[in-house]
This record gives C-alpha cells, structure tokens and sequence, in this order.
C-alpha cells in the first residue's frame, strides 16, 4: 500500500493535479457562475437558458477529436504533439476569458455568446488533450493515481470558479450589481489558467509514434470539412421544431430523434463533400471509422454491452445531483449550511473518495472497482429518500452529504481508470472522447425531467427511483465480469 501511496506525490502526479486544476476551471465560468451573473444583470430567464446550448461543445466533443489526435500544429516539432494542443487550447481558454471579461450583457449580448461559446469549445478541446495525455503518460497500473489527482485537481478548480468566484463578487459589490466586478472576477479566472499552462511546460511529452495523416495543406481543408460538419449538425439540432408532447416519455424520444436526425445530416454532409472530391475516402475513414472498428474489434460481441455500461453508469448520480441543492432548500435548510456541508465538507469527501477509488482500481482491478462504485452510489441516494422524510437534522444532513460525496468520487475515480482501460493507444483522443460524452448524454437526457418526476412522486420516491436506475448497471458489470477480459 505505501508503494502505491508514493505515487501520488511524484512529479507526474502533482503536473495532474493541476492540469485537473486547468479542466476544472472554465466549466462552471460557462455554466452556474454565467447564469448568476446574467440574473444580476436583469436579462430575461428565457434569454439565459438560450445560454446553456453553449454546453453542446462538451457533449459533443467527440465530433473534433480526431483533429486532436491527427492535426500536426506547426510548433509540434518542439513541444511535442499533445504539449503542443494542450498549449494551444490553455492559450485559448486565458484569451477567450479575458474576451469575455470585457462584455456587458446589457450591452451587447451576442460579444457575450462569442466569448463564451470560445471559452466552451477551447475548454473542451483542452479536456480532449488532456485525456489522451493522462492515458499515454503512464501505464496501465498507475491509471488509478493519475485519475484521482485529476479529479482532485478538477473539484478543486470548481469551487475556485464557482463559490469562490461569487464570493468574491459579494465582496466587491454586496447584493448591487456592478458590472466591473464581473469583470474583474473573470480576469482573476484567466490569470489561474496559468497553472494548467506551467503544468504542460513542465511536462514530458508522452512517448508514442504517431503516423501523420497527409501534409498540412490536407490536414488544413480536414480541418474546415469537419467544421462545416459541425456547424450543420448543430444547425439543424437547434432549429428542428419544438414540439410539446402530453407525456414526459415522448418528450425524451423526440429529443432522441432529433439528435439522430443531426447525426444523419452530419454524415451525408461528409459524405456528399467526399463524393466531390473535396475530402480522401481513406483519411475519414482512418479518423473516425478506424476507432471504432479498433473498440469492436478488440471486444467483439461485448463491445455493445460496454457502450450500454458506459452509458449509463453515472445515472444514479446524475439523476440525483440535478434536484440536490433545490430539495435541500425545499426542505428548509439555510444556504450556509447547503454551501458548508455540500460545498465544502462535501469537496473533501469527493477527493477522498476519489483517492480510494483510485487505489481500489490499482490494487483489486478496474471492473471490481466499478461494480463497488455503482452499489454504494445506489444506496447513498436510498439514503436521501430517508432524509427526504425525516425531520430536518444538521448531523443527518452532513453525514449524507458525506457519504454521497465519498460514493461519487469513489464510483468517479473507478470510472475514468475504467474508461482509460478501454481507450487504445492508437485513437486515444477519440476513443475517450467518445466514451466520455456517451457517459454524460443519456443521464444528462433522464435528469432534465427530475423536476416533473418529483412534481408526480414526491422526493422520497424520485430519490428510491434514482437508485433503482442504478440496479441495470450492476447487473451488466457483474455479465461482463463473466469475461475475465480486463486487466487489473
């Protein structure tokens, strides 16, 4: 145990923790601490909701990760190819933070939309890189120590970016809203994205040969192709009609059907391109079939089965953190004891259970591990449902809260070591990729109907509801297990 303890404190692992540090930064500028800000500012809630589409770049990141992993940049030859992305989309982030704090959403909102929208795609991208570098920085075995001090580092980063960043706010202007603070809040968030950038100087270049794909003037018009691509995806997915449906059910498979019919479009697209010339056959080919071919190649009959794991493996969690904080309110605790006890306590909870996670994976196998973190993430939300109908008690609220922030970064730690097992070294960037918007899209569907679910059944039963959806999970990892084809 104290050979595997070393390991989190040597320089590859602490260079991790603050590259999570870098991940974790930006994704709550976009998200929760935006939306404050554009409440203050007096816009329209319809208005900020149109905001969130903005989250599209991370669950659809997977559309341009073949460019990371195949695009030579032309600084490549000296920082090596993934330092040099890392470096590229870091340099990105601090700009595109500094450009967003320059707006004024009374002002003109569309800078705003630009700013974010280049904050949200450069943070994406950076998670591409850094994804793919974690997996090729060290072996198998260590994936468990890299995954924890990621994650370590990325819950960390959030409470900068989001408690930390309205604290700050409150400081400077109290409940009035000043524009400037805003501001200057965004600019300290640009400055902390030096850590990431320090962290990829200091770094080693992964030691893998990759085949360059054409010369540059090829790999540019791929480039284009592929965002002319996205662009009519996301076209098409946010102008197809919105149609209001009686039940919640048909609701989710129109939006299924929506996301299909943008996938389809997106494909003929490149297909029509290709039939005109304007693209090889053989180099899309390469970019985006050969992953996946490699992935079922390599797991065959299962490959199915895992995609079906992947997918719904954080469900319970997912499901259940959406309506956490509003239910906590609900009940009736005070928001110092939410932002101590979920915030803070809560924090160190995840990291430690992360920590564990971690070591579990190294030390028992990465699928043990994952069948532990999906049983105790099940039962920590059966947990809430007792807490849902009990009387409201501080020590009862702190010791669930404890317990849930452990199973999810145990259940979180075991996860990524697992998904990092199934990337090829070959694809790393787009396999993970992959897999890691599949793990969010379907949970991430299911929780935008929490709230009509508790409005039917109550939180005692949407709470024992959420750790039901958990039991499929458990069941395919202990059908996969049967296998015996996952490496410790």
């Amino acid at each position: 145990m104290k050979s595997q303890i070393k390991h989190f404190i040597d320089k590859k692992s602490l260079r991790m923790f603050a590259l999570g540090f870098s991940a974790g930064l930006p994704i709550l500028l976009v998200f929760s601490t935006l939306s404050v800000w554009l409440t203050k500012a007096d816009i329209e809630r319809s208005t900020i909701t149109l905001f969130s589409w903005v989250g599209f770049a991370y669950s659809f990141k997977f559309l341009w990760s073949p460019i990371v992993d195949h695009l030579q940049l032309p600084m490549s030859k000296y920082f090596g190819h993934r330092k040099t992305w890392l470096l590229l989309s870091q340099i990105m982030l601090i700009l595109s933070i500094l450009l967003a704090s320059l707006s004024d959403p009374k002002i003109s909102l569309m800078f705003m939309v630009i700013s974010f929208i280049l904050i949200a795609f450069s943070s994406a991208t950076q998670d591409i890189t850094i994804d793919a570098f974690r997996i090729e920085s060290v072996k198998q075995s260590l994936q468990g120590v890299m995954s924890s001090m990621y994650l370590g580092g990325y819950r960390i980063a959030m409470i900068f970016s989001g408690a930390g960043s309205l604290w700050l706010v409150s400081k400077l202007s109290g409940e009035t809203y000043d524009l400037q603070s805003w501001q200057l809040v965004y600019k300290i968030m640009a400055v902390l994205m030096i850590v990431g950038l320090l962290a990829t100087l200091f770094s080693d270049e992964p030691n893998i040969k990759r085949k360059k794909i054409g010369n540059h003037f090829e790999q540019l018009k791929f480039i284009v192709i592929i965002i002319i691509s996205i662009f009519i995806f996301f076209s098409i997915l946010l102008n197809l009609p919105k149609l209001i449906f009686e039940t919640k059910f048909m609701s989710f498979g129109y939006n299924l059907l929506k996301i299909l019919i943008s996938f389809i479009a997106l494909l003929a697209s490149l297909k029509l391109i290709s039939k005109f010339g304007l693209i090889n056959n053989k180099k899309t080919t390469i970019v985006y079939i050969k992953p996946m071919l490699d992935f079922i190649n390599r797991y065959k009959k299962l490959a199915l089965i895992i995609l079906l794991l992947i997918s719904i493996y954080r469900i319970s969690d997912i499901v259940m953190g959406v309506m956490a904080n509003i239910f906590y309110v609900e009940k009736g605790y005070t928001l110092n004891d939410i932002a101590f006890y979920s915030k803070f306590v809560g924090l160190i909870a995840t990291i430690t259970g992360g920590v564990i996670g971690g070591l579990c994976s190294m030390r028992f196998g990465s699928l043990k591990a994952l069948l532990f973190g999906s049983i105790i993430a099940a039962i920590t939300n059966l947990l809430f449902a007792y807490l849902a109908i009990s009387e409201n008690n501080i020590f009862l609220l702190a010791s669930i809260i404890i317990a849930d922030n452990l199973a999810s970064g145990f259940a979180g730690a075991a996860f990524i070591v697992y998904l990092s097992s199934l990337t090829s070294i070959k694809f790393t960037a787009t396999q993970y990729a992959l897999f890691s918007s599949l793990m969010l899209f379907f949970p991430k569907l299911i929780a935008g109907y929490s709230g009509a679910i508790v409005d039917i059944y109550g939180y005692a039963n949407f709470f024992i509801i959420s750790a039901i959806l958990g039991l499929p999970v458990i069941f395919l990892i202990l059908f996969l297990d049967k296998f015996g084809i996952y490496r410790k």
